[in-house]
């Protein structure tokens, strides 16, 4: 399937700021099943400097640096993206056990094992909590592989957790997502990852779109689309698969990958510093828009 994509992230500010620096995560990865064909970020007012560069987990970064005095700054992110099905319900049957998991992260240092090691340890917004420690303990049977387990546990944040999109901020403890049962899919997704490395399977956070259909007959409303995120499991011979708890699917064509890191703070679409005082206003307009022919 392929996709428009529209990111626009927009601050508008009572007085004019100056030297304003941000950090932009909007440029869509290039993978085995999605390929960007076109892409381009968008900057207005015309930054003095615009610096691209690759993190660690291969994700684009954007820096960006305002010098004159504004009082309004748009970031737009315009892709085209193709994204392919990844028949990944067909692998969850054959996945590695949790000894076979864990006898590989042992004796394996290529790139992709370092930094699976990398994700299956406490980051800066998914501590070790006991209390998610505690949520899978039940899900474990011994003739259960790990990715079995990730798709129970996908399932249960679906049917035991409320979206509410009143509940939390990004900076809401996951402690209270677990103790108020609701959240959104950033929420989500962490909790899932910290069910996982609880038990040291490698899990990471992949943000990114998820293409939303209207009812029959009712046409798409532009600019409507938000960002999304899920997790991602580390299986030894698959590779990463993805779960999207907030709908319990498997990541498929719907699902438009921008990033991937150890948590929220890794990839966060846009953050800064400026000079300047008073609150700001901030729109965000998303629109995944699917192409014929």
């Amino acid at each position: 399937m392929r996709y428009n994509l529209r990111h626009l992230t927009q601050y508008s500010y009572p007085q004019p700021v100056a030297n304003s620096y941000n950090l932009a995560c909007l440029t869509p990865r290039q993978l085995a099943y999605q390929q960007v064909e076109q892409t381009q970020l968008d900057v207005e007012p015309y930054p003095s400097d615009v610096q691209q560069r690759t993190d660690y987990f291969g994700n684009t970064q954007h820096f960006i640096h305002l010098q004159s005095p504004h009082l309004q700054l748009a970031v737009t992110a315009n892709s085209i993206v193709n994204v392919q099905r990844r028949d990944n319900v067909l692998k969850i049957q054959d996945g590695a056990s949790l000894s076979q998991l864990q006898q590989h992260l042992n004796r394996e240092y290529d790139s992709a094992t370092l930094q699976a090691k990398l994700c299956s340890h406490a980051s800066q917004l998914i501590p070790l909590l006991p209390q998610a420690r505690a949520l899978i303990t039940p899900m474990l049977h011994d003739k259960q592989n790990v990715l079995q387990l990730a798709q129970a546990v996908n399932q249960f944040i679906f049917s035991e957790f409320k979206y509410d999109p009143e509940f939390s901020t990004v900076v809401t403890p996951l402690s209270d997502v677990i103790q108020h049962k609701r959240g959104v899919c950033q929420d989500f997704a962490q909790l899932a990852i910290a069910c996982m490395r609880s038990i040291g399977i490698p899990a990471r956070y992949v943000s990114g779109y998820l293409e939303t259909r209207p009812p029959e007959g009712q046409p798409r409303l532009v600019g409507a689309d938000a960002s999304h995120a899920w997790f991602a499991v580390f299986d030894p011979v698959f590779g990463w698969i993805d779960f999207d708890p907030t709908n319990n699917l498997l990541a498929d064509e719907q699902h438009l990958t921008v990033a991937f890191g150890r948590d929220y703070a890794d990839v966060v679409p846009l953050k800064g510093l400026l000079q300047g005082t008073g609150e700001h206003t901030l729109t965000v307009a998303v629109d995944v828009a699917p192409m014929t022919g």
